[in-house]
């Protein structure tokens, strides 16, 4: 079981933990919401919880709690820049459909 990042994605994460100043890496989860069920969430830890998978990729650690890691095993985080447009892309083998928006995601 795993969470994987590109070194696009790693080279951003540590850059926004570094001009943060703080944390020890960057937390991948899911959320039940919008049209089609679930949704990704990042968010900095500055601690771990209890039941937490940590896994290190290129330096980076990347936090997932039990219950997501069922839903994004085997996902891999990239950071793509499209024209004016830049952010976080999931590249998950489990996702089944996502809504039309691209906000949510069946699995």
């Amino acid at each position: 079981m795993a969470v994987t990042l590109t070194e696009a994605a790693a080279n951003r994460v540590q850059t926004f933990l570094k001009n943060r100043g703080k944390g020890i890496g960057l937390r991948v989860g899911i959320k039940t919401t919008g049209c089609s069920g679930l949704a990704y969430v990042l968010e900095f830890v500055d601690e771990l919880a209890e039941g937490d998978e940590v896994f290190e990729e290129m330096g980076v650690k990347i936090i997932v709690d039990a219950k997501s890691l069922v839903y994004i095993d085997g996902t891999e985080l990239d950071y793509t820049k499209e024209g004016l447009n830049e952010g976080f892309k999931f590249i998950n083998p489990n996702q089944k459909d996502e809504c039309g928006c691209g906000e949510s995601f069946t699995v």
